[in-house]
């Protein structure tokens, strides 16, 4: 048994408990939230939301627990919290951008269709004939 690891204070026990049950709460809240949501642009927000809140209440929790080891000031978990912060909402703005752009090329099914008699002709028209003044 590794003795090094037994060594944390209570406090930090139950603050590295809180925090990752609290982390995993986020990410299944987004999770479920993927499979709820009834549209794509609702979709996407949830598990972004919820995966960059739980790796941030893991990342602190690792921080807090590895800090109390004896081994100095984690910080290096920073680093992963940063990337993931810095990571997924730029990923949701591009995914999002292209969905737009998606349906804004497809015909919408539910614009209403213009009666034909008041439709504007998209057929070009002739030329006019030019006016001749022969006379026989």
């Amino acid at each position: 048994m590794n003795d090094a690891l037994a060594t944390s204070p209570l406090w930090a026990d139950i603050a590295t408990a809180v925090l990752v049950v609290v982390g995993a709460s986020f990410a299944a809240v987004g999770s479920f939230g993927l499979l709820r949501m009834p549209t794509f642009y609702r979709r996407i927000h949830t598990p972004t939301l919820g995966a960059t809140l739980g790796v941030w209440s893991i990342t602190l929790a690792t921080i807090i627990f590895f800090s109390t080891q004896g081994y100095g000031l984690f910080l290096h978990a920073v680093l992963i919290s940063f990337f993931v912060g810095l990571t997924a909402p730029i990923t949701t703005i591009f995914v999002m951008r292209v969905a737009l752009f998606r349906d804004r090329r497809k015909p919408n099914p539910k614009a209403p269709v213009p009666p034909a008699s008041s439709a504007p002709s998209t057929a070009p028209t002739p030329p006019a004939a030019p006016a001749t003044t022969e006379t026989p």
